[in-house]
């Protein structure tokens, strides 16, 4: 399985995702440059957290223009795994490749810390190494991660099981004090209709080893195991 990590102008955390893709997968993950629309043959993409083109006019509105966006937008409607963390999540809604919007944070602050997240569904490529209801510990870093969606894109998310994290408790319990930003069912993370497109607010690649707190953001990147 090739990893490829985009890095934008002011992406912070490709570097950090190019670690927990090596190390779930055995083979070292490659850099791809926003300018470029070769992505060097890679079997999964990862749009990494940061801020894109310093997040001017809206997070992701200015890198959903890049010329390598175009190959992962026909790369992902070829039924390929891509995975957008945070600022890649904020990416892929801008691009119409996942429905729904990245608010201000309810409470119009950056927030920076360790959360909760209960997996609603493992058929997606990401989570099928997890168990539906699990509870995965993972930080968050992010001032505009707020969901939202139209009512009717919500229902039917919904009713199509496409809400893959909710924020939660420490016991999985769904409640307004676990939500950190406000997001509508308290949604932490959805997929496409095809169910190979996956973004979600919170860092699974800063949650890779136990010395940093958690290793269970690991679990994410070592679902693609049995695809190789």
């Amino acid at each position: 399985m090739q990893i490829g990590v985009v890095v934008f102008p002011g992406s912070n955390c490709d570097h950090d995702a190019l670690h927990a893709a090596t190390l779930a997968s055995g083979r070292e993950a490659v850099p791809l440059w926003h300018e470029s629309t070769d992505l060097q043959g890679c079997d999964m993409i990862i749009l990494p957290g940061g801020f894109s083109y310093g997040d001017y006019l809206r997070t992701g509105a200015i890198a959903r223009f890049s010329p390598i966006m175009a190959a992962v937008a026909q790369f992902a409607r070829a039924g390929n795994p891509v995975l957008g963390i945070c600022n890649g999540f904020q990416i892929l809604c801008e691009a119409g490749l996942l429905p729904g919007a990245l608010l201000r944070n309810a409470g119009l602050r950056f927030v920076c810390r360790q959360v909760h997240l209960r997996v609603e569904s493992t058929a997606t490529p990401f989570t099928g190494g997890c168990r539906a209801g699990q509870v995965l510990q993972v930080p968050i870093a992010h001032g505009d991660g707020n969901y939202y969606a139209p009512p009717e894109v919500l229902e039917q998310l919904e009713r199509r099981q496409q809400v893959i994290f909710r924020y939660c408790t420490a016991a999985g319990e769904i409640t307004a004090a676990a939500n950190p930003n406000g997001s509508l069912h308290h949604i932490a993370g959805i997929c496409n209709a095809g169910r190979n497109v996956v973004g979600l607010m919170p860092h699974p690649e800063r949650a890779s080893e136990a010395g940093l707190g958690s290793a269970d953001g690991l679990q994410l990147f070592a679902s693609l195991q049995p695809c190789r």
